[in-house]
């Protein structure tokens, strides 16, 4: 560059009179106003739009901040800068300052998701691998904080540059917030809008500790390995049907099938089942009829008839689900639940006759569920 090059340039910058930015982005955050050696004349007027902060730095200090709105830059205008520059007395000459407009509208739509799985621990599942992604929205809400901290010596801030940040921090923050919940781990998918709220409202000291606004936060969707979906589905059902209803409806269902087959060997052995049952059903019918026409001996007659002691009550267990008493369930409705791992090991139960809640592996009779018996020693 020549001489005259050089000599021009400063001529065109030196005597800027008017400090403005306009936007044409739709993705810049900080914009910095060049001029020749960062030289502002005396009185040179200061134009700040609608969803803009104009930030002056001196020297690498935060100096004034001015909202919306058109300043003539004097001492008046300027009282930080004008005591780090010592200015009693008004000042006539340009002066030297950084000038940042800093755009102060919403920025919506923001993408984030969590890079890896998060491993989360169930009661009922064990350990399990959630994901999780959605949308923030945030605004610069310190203008001067933001620039001092985040932005520094950039020229042209984009919400590209910001943006990893604030995802990394969201992600780390959606974990914590998820781990410390405890869950069901159906409960994360089904409940995503007071499970937004309670991300965003541990997210805003992050952001605000850096200028920033977390203004909306979403969780779109919580997904899950589809195995574990299926499992949970399984669950969901067993949980809600009765077991023992389950199981006449599906051996009526396995009889229906069979006598459609007519040709079949299945359907020859159900026929024979079945009239089996019916001679069965027949003969208690009938032996009520015969038994009074044959002749009761003499003796028999002068004898009372033999009852029957009682039949034995079945044993009714309660047990403890998330912090809920349920039952009373059947021994083997028991055994079902500890195989679809609605209980396991640790879970609470009581009988009549107990004297208080024991754990399941406590109670001998329901060591069994756990596998592995052995008999004990033969005696000596």
């Amino acid at each position: 560059m020549s001489i005259f090059d050089k000599i021009k340039e400063k001529l065109s910058h030196e005597f800027i009179d008017i400090v403005e930015w306009l936007d044409y982005t739709d993705d810049t955050i900080a914009h910095r106003f060049e001029r020749y050696q960062n030289e502002i004349k005396n009185g040179a007027k200061l134009i700040v739009r609608e969803g803009q902060m104009a930030v002056f730095i001196n020297e690498g200090q935060l100096a004034d901040v001015f909202k919306p709105g058109t300043y003539d830059l004097t001492t008046q205008n300027l009282p930080i800068l004008s005591t780090l520059k010592g200015w009693k007395y008004g000042f006539n000459s340009p002066f030297k300052a950084e000038v940042y407009f800093v755009n102060t509208t919403l920025f919506t739509d923001e993408k984030w998701g969590t890079k890896n799985p998060i491993t989360l621990s169930d009661d009922r599942f064990g350990l399990v691998e959630i994901r999780a992604f959605g949308t923030y929205a945030f605004k610069i809400e310190d203008a001067g904080k933001f620039i001092i901290d985040i932005v520094g010596t950039d020229n042209n801030f984009t919400n590209f540059e910001i943006n990893e940040h604030l995802k990394s921090l969201i992600a780390t923050r959606f974990t914590d917030t998820v781990g410390e919940a405890n869950l069901p781990i159906e409960l994360y998918a089904a409940n995503t809008s007071e499970l937004s709220e309670t991300c965003q409202e541990v997210m805003k000291p992050e952001f605000s500790s850096v200028g920033i606004s977390l203004e909306k936060f979403y969780i779109e969707n919580v997904s899950m390995p589809e195995e574990l979906k299926k499992e949970i589905f399984e669950y969901s059902r067993l949980d809600k049907i009765d077991l023992d209803k389950l199981t006449r409806f599906k051996t009526a269902k396995a009889i229906e099938a069979a006598a459609h087959n007519e040709g079949g060997t299945a359907g020859a052995g159900m026929g024979m089942g079945m009239g089996f049952a019916l001679a069965q059903q027949m003969g208690g019918m009938m032996s009520p009829q015969m038994g009074r026409q044959q002749q009761i001996p003499q003796q028999q007659q002068s004898q009372p008839a033999a009852m029957p002691p009682p039949m034995p009550q079945a044993v009714q267990y309660f047990y403890a689900l998330n912090g809920a008493q349920s039952g009373p369930v059947s021994y083997e409705q028991l055994r079902s639940y500890f195989a679809s791992r609605t209980i396991n090991k640790d879970t609470l139960v009581w009988k009549s006759g107990m004297e208080g809640w024991k754990p399941l592996s406590d109670v001998e009779e329901l060591k069994g569920f756990l596998g592995g018996n052995t008999p004990p020693p033969l005696p000596m």
